[in-house]
This record gives C-alpha cells, sequence and structure tokens, in this order.
C-alpha cells in the first residue's frame, strides 16, 4: 500500500506541474530596435531608449520595446517635445537673422532708409547709452558710418551683421565688447583717425575747434592726463580749426611725451600747434 501511495502522489505531483510553455507557442513582442552592439537605434522617444536600457537587463530588449510599443503618447514624450520646440526656438533666437536685423532698423528710421536724429535719440534710450558716450563712436567705426548722428540703410546692415546683433538686447550684450575695443592701441589708433573725419563738416577738410575739443575730451580726456590742460591752452588760443595732421599728432603727443614734456624735442616734426602748446605750458609753470 505504501508503494501504491508513493507511486500516486508522485504521479498527482507530475500532473500538478506548469507545462513548460515552447517559444514558438507564446507571442512574440516586437523586436528592439538595437544597433548590433546591443544599443538602442530605434527612431521612438527619448524615454523609450532610457527605459529600454533600464530594463534591458530584467526583461531584456524584446519585452523593453514591446512595453513602449505606443509610447509617443506617453507624458514624458510630450514633455519632452514641449521643451524640443522651445530649444529649438531659442536657438533660432541667437542665430543672426538679416530680416530681423532689417525690421529692427525700420523701428528707428520709420519709412526713411536712413535713422535720422529722432530716430537716434530713441535708438540711444533703448540701449542705454547717452548720445554722447564713447561707445556710440566706437558702434559708428564698426558701421563705418559716414556722418554724425546719421545710420544709412547699408551701414546699419554691414556694421549689425559683423556684430551678429539684430535685437536690441544683443546689441546691449554687445557694450562692453564694444568699450574693451579702446583698449587695444591698435584699434583705438584707428577709431581716433576715424573719429576726425566722422564729426567734421563734409565740404570742410578741418575739424572746428568746438568740435575738436568735445571729440578729444571724448577719447582723451580719461586717457592723458595733461588733456585738461591741452583744452585750456585750445580754450585761449587762436586756433578756429584743427587740420588732420595736428589731430593725428596731437594723439602721438599723448602717447610718447613725458608729463613734465622733458623728452620734447623742439626741432623735431611737430606740429606748430603742439610748439606752441608746450612753449605756453613752460611758461604758465614758471608764473
Amino acid at each position: 500500500m505504501g508503494g501504491r501511495r508513493g507511486a500516486a502522489g508522485q504521479a498527482g505531483a507530475e500532473w500538478q506541474k506548469p507545462h513548460p510553455v515552447r517559444e514558438r507557442d507564446s507571442p512574440r513582442p516586437p523586436a528592439a530596435p538595437t544597433n548590433g552592439r546591443g544599443q538602442w537605434a530605434g527612431r521612438g522617444c527619448p524615454c523609450q531608449a532610457l527605459d529600454w536600457e533600464q530594463g534591458r537587463s530584467r526583461a531584456g530588449p524584446a519585452a523593453c520595446a514591446a512595453l513602449h510599443e505606443n509610447a509617443l503618447g506617453c507624458r514624458r514624450c510630450h514633455m519632452y517635445r514641449k521643451y524640443d520646440s522651445t530649444r529649438i526656438k531659442a536657438e533660432e533666437e541667437e542665430v543672426f537673422s538679416s530680416k530681423r536685423c532689417l525690421e529692427w532698423f525700420y523701428e528707428y528710421a520709420g519709412t526713411d532708409d536712413v535713422v535720422g536724429p529722432e530716430g537716434m535719440e530713441k535708438f540711444c534710450e533703448d540701449i542705454g547709452v547717452e548720445p554722447e558716450n564713447v561707445v556710440m563712436l566706437v558702434l559708428a567705426w564698426k558701421l563705418d558710418a559716414q556722418n554724425m548722428g546719421y545710420f544709412t540703410l547699408q551701414e546699419w546692415l554691414k556694421g549689425m551683421t559683423s556684430l551678429q546683433c539684430d535685437t536690441t538686447e544683443k546689441l546691449r550684450n554687445s557694450l562692453d565688447y564694444l568699450r574693451s575695443l579702446l583698449n587695444e592701441p591698435t584699434n583705438f589708433k584707428l577709431i581716433y583717425r576715424y573719429a576726425f573725419d566722422f564729426a567734421r563738416e563734409k565740404d570742410q577738410r578741418s575739424l572746428d575747434i568746438n568740435t575738436a575739443k568735445c571729440m578729444l575730451g571724448l577719447l582723451l580726456g580719461k586717457a592723458w592726463s595733461l588733456f585738461p590742460v591741452f583744452h585750456q591752452f585750445l580754450e585761449q588760443s587762436k586756433y578756429k580749426v584743427i587740420n588732420k595732421d595736428q589731430w593725428c599728432n596731437v594723439l602721438e603727443f599723448s602717447r610718447t611725451i613725458n608729463l613734465d614734456l622733458s623728452n620734447y624735442d623742439e626741432d623735431g616734426a611737430w606740429p606748430v600747434l603742439l610748439d606752441e602748446f608746450v612753449e605756453w605750458y613752460k611758461g604758465k609753470q614758471m608764473t
């Protein structure tokens, strides 16, 4: 009897065991899109790739791919697409646009092809600088503007393209760069020379003395310790205009002559204007 019960029990146990499911009998999930090296190569949403990587060790590539059969409708995909569209829009705004630059120009030019005094005043207000600020001179130099107080359409497009600025905000962010150009001797000399032609009346070869004093103050007022004295000399002098040779030599004088004028050579090739300044200044010191 014992033998029979044992045999019966063994048969019952065998009966209770689940039959093995053959692989061909179970539905196959869609194959995971891999690249042959076990890496995700699908075109689905990014979270598909993430979850596939996380679940690969648990359920295998095929199961993970099946899990994401409808993943494009998941919340994470929606949030990603929303983020991605915002990112793309931001990137497009960062890229320079000639069309946007043109529209920006006409905000100040109105129906004309030139920004005049009224538009220039609004432009300066928008970028947060005074019209007489030296950075406006540097900007005019970058635009290669020919007339003080005016920016033509061609000058605007050429200069702003060079600066990669097509909005007020971008130009505001470039102001420190424009100011930094004054710290480089070669650029400063170019801007200084440009200022003479920019400021003079186009039918005149010289710069009237009042304009010259203002421009010299703008460019040399903080850089040349003797400028206040030189300005005083010009105030009491007989000079009504300054020509380009005199203008350029004032810069050279400010860079090479000692503050006590000890290395000034009266027999050098300096213009008479500077000979007279040195004589006036030495006489002033003796009184």
